[in-house]
């Protein structure tokens, strides 16, 4: 299916940025080889509804359907939980609660764990007036990362924890080796990535004036480090549009590829529809969606939100790798019934990122 971008003109770009973004108070080792469900097994997904706003309850329940926390973290004893951190605003965030009891789930079943994030832009970093830009400096990008952190919760929480809480913007860093990349044939991470067994990525269920949806996958977006893509990974949306449109799609798929994603959970308390990541309108939705399948979950996810797999260009080029299922006939959906937690999303205006390139992002600082 065919998606129409529309055209923007510099004046509204920047007055949606300036809502979304101010409004918002190396060594090299190589992964081969797909992680993913083989063409015909069927993977499992939860649907949980939260009831009495118990999230913690509901992120336990769902995390069970799936076999219980030592099933789903077997083998694996030190693990990232990856928050969607987009900007300093609770709104439009995952929330604390939601890690807290994975972080907690996962030490009491024996692990180690760690809490990772690198935040897209905040004022005054790298936002200043109506404009946002993009930036390499570590300075701008260290001092940002803790503004985030601070002040959605998550240095308290994480001291509370007693885990590391790890900007992924900065740091020690190492080259991964994509075999068969779309546009990345090497990504550069932070060490931390690849020193853990399993990374579990953790975002709120919001839709994307650029990908469409931002769920399980979307999120890895978030691993790209501004220190060598920029911040608002102006870099690498430059690079994979010259492959598609979006901008996003292939860049998404290498970088899951490039990681050790094993387990989406999905914060859908509060959703948002229209045009997010930032600018769209919450929606109480009061779920929470799980599984160890990636693309499973975030297909799951979207039809939940009035999606069809193929609107979605980042399942297209998931599946262009051999990552499957092909489509929800081949998931196992346990916990609610989705008719019983379906909404119809209001859908995002979609962008090229070429139309909005030059206005927003586009300076450096």
């Amino acid at each position: 299916m065919s998606v129409k971008h529309k055209k923007i003109t510099r004046r509204e770009f920047l007055e949606k940025s300036a809502k979304i973004t101010v409004g918002a108070a190396a060594s090299s080792f190589m992964l081969t080889g797909s992680r993913y469900y083989p063409k015909g097994e069927r993977s499992v997904v939860s649907l949980v509804k939260i009831k009495n706003g118990k999230i913690g309850s509901a992120v336990e329940k769902a995390i069970d359907l799936l076999g219980g926390i030592s099933e789903v973290t077997k083998g694996k004893e030190r693990i990232m939980l990856k928050p969607n951190l987009v900007a300093p605003a609770p709104e439009v965030t995952t929330k604390p609660e939601v890690i807290k009891t994975l972080a907690q789930m996962m030490k009491k079943a024996g692990k180690e764990v760690l809490i990772g994030e690198g935040s897209a832009a905040a004022p005054p970093f790298n936002v200043q007036g109506n404009e946002t830009f993009r930036t390499k400096k570590r300075d701008i990008l260290d001092k940002m990362q803790q503004f985030v952190f601070d002040n959605l919760g998550y240095s308290e929480l994480a001291q509370s924890l007693g885990v590391p809480l790890i900007n992924l913007h900065s740091g020690e860093m190492a080259e991964v080796n994509v075999p068969d990349a779309f546009c990345f044939d090497k990504i550069t991470l932070h060490r931390s990535l690849q020193e853990i067994d399993l990374l579990c990525s953790v975002p709120m269920m919001k839709t994307h004036v650029l990908a469409q949806v931002t769920l399980g996958m979307k999120n890895l977006i978030g691993l790209y480090p501004g220190t060598v893509y920029y911040s608002v990974r102006g870099l690498m949306h430059d690079l994979a549009s010259d492959v598609e449109p979006s901008g996003t799609a292939v860049a998404i798929v290498d970088m899951v590829r490039a990681n050790k994603l094993g387990l989406v959970v999905i914060d859908a308390s509060t959703a948002m529809e229209g045009d997010g990541p930032s600018e769209g309108s919450l929606v109480k939705m009061d779920l929470i969606i799980a599984g160890t399948n990636p693309l499973a979950t975030d297909m799951v996810a979207a039809n939940c939100m009035g999606f069809k797999p193929e609107e979605i260009p980042t399942f297209t080029w998931a599946n262009k790798a051999g990552m499957n299922p092909a489509g929800l006939d081949g998931i196992e959906l346990r916990g609610e019934h989705q008719r019983n937690v379906e909404r119809k999303f209001v859908k995002p205006n979609i962008y090229a990122w070429k139309d909005i390139r030059d206005v927003w992002g586009a300076k450096v600082i």
